[in-house]
């Protein structure tokens, strides 16, 4: 496994496991607890997941069975737009995370969006890092524009953007603009979030034979050359296995390149962030009275 190292001199594993969409409060502890179990060390989830609970359970668990330590974890949430109405909503927000997971802190929180407030609600999460509640801070969905504004203004820059970045929605420019603010990339929906067919295609088919590996382990390993961290999911014990195998053998840069020409640009985003509808959804999506 390998490490990226945070602005704040953080250590963050470079694949952790995801869970959106895993509502299952059973299956999802259980999927966490074969992940864990599989070598992953960094989980990711969110408050608009609503499992926190689920992830926080399984980590007891796995901690209680000597699969780990606390310390050995990097347990991620999200804050959702709901709470970004001020400071103080923020500031409780981190507070139910926290106690939604059972944890003393969180490695590492996130704004969910770019959306209402979200200048406080990072105040509160700078003060929440002052205070120890979280060893790292970030951000989810900030396209280069937003993210260079949100730099050049805020106290504590982002030390995360998790973004969609997969072959058909390479982010090429994105990449620049964190690389310049020291903002560590990571890939949610690195697999293509099931809107394309990777598996099937022949180059990556044959790149994936020339190494002995599946077209998904190539697919991870093309963005962790890149230097992105990725997280994918799955609730299957095996693929949740296969998925984690992506440490023993590198792409040439002849690959790297015939990977990232399937980009398709913005029209291969699975989530239209640009749309008004979408805003729409987002700032009238209640996940708790």
């Amino acid at each position: 496994m390998d490490y990226a190292i945070l602005s704040n001199g953080v250590k963050m594993p470079m694949e952790g496991f995801g869970v959106f969409q895993v509502r299952d409060k059973a299956e999802c502890k259980r999927a966490v607890l074969d992940a864990i179990r599989a070598g992953y060390r960094l989980i990711d989830t969110a408050a608009s997941y609503t499992n926190e609970d689920a992830v926080g359970e399984a980590v007891r668990e796995a901690i209680a069975q000597g699969l780990c330590t606390r310390e050995d974890l990097f347990i991620t949430s999200k804050m959702w737009v709901q709470d970004m109405e001020s400071y103080q909503t923020a500031k409780a927000a981190v507070d139910a995370s926290l106690q939604k997971t059972g944890l003393e802190y969180l490695d590492l929180y996130l704004l969910h969006q770019a959306m209402k407030d979200y200048f406080s609600a990072w105040r509160a999460m700078e003060d929440a890092l002052r205070e120890g509640k979280l060893r790292a801070i970030g951000v989810s969905n900030f396209y280069p524009h937003v993210l260079t504004n949100f730099c050049e203004t805020v106290s504590v820059r982002p030390m995360v953007n998790q973004v969609e970045l997969h072959p058909y929605f390479t982010q090429e420019k994105a990449l620049e603009t964190m690389k310049y603010y020291q903002v560590v990339p990571e890939a949610w929906a690195p697999l293509g979030g099931g809107r394309y067919d990777p598996f099937h295609n022949e180059m990556l088919q044959s790149i994936a034979a020339a190494h002995g590996k599946t077209v998904g382990q190539v697919i991870l390993r093309w963005n962790v050359q890149r230097g992105v961290v990725v997280i994918p999911k799955s609730t299957h014990k095996e693929r949740i296995e296969e998925n984690f195998g992506i440490w023993d053998f590198s792409l040439t840069g002849e690959e790297m390149q015939q990977i990232s020409s399937l980009d398709q640009g913005y029209v291969g985003t699975a989530v239209k962030h640009f749309d008004p509808e979408f805003v729409r959804m987002c700032t009238g999506r209640k996940i708790h009275d």
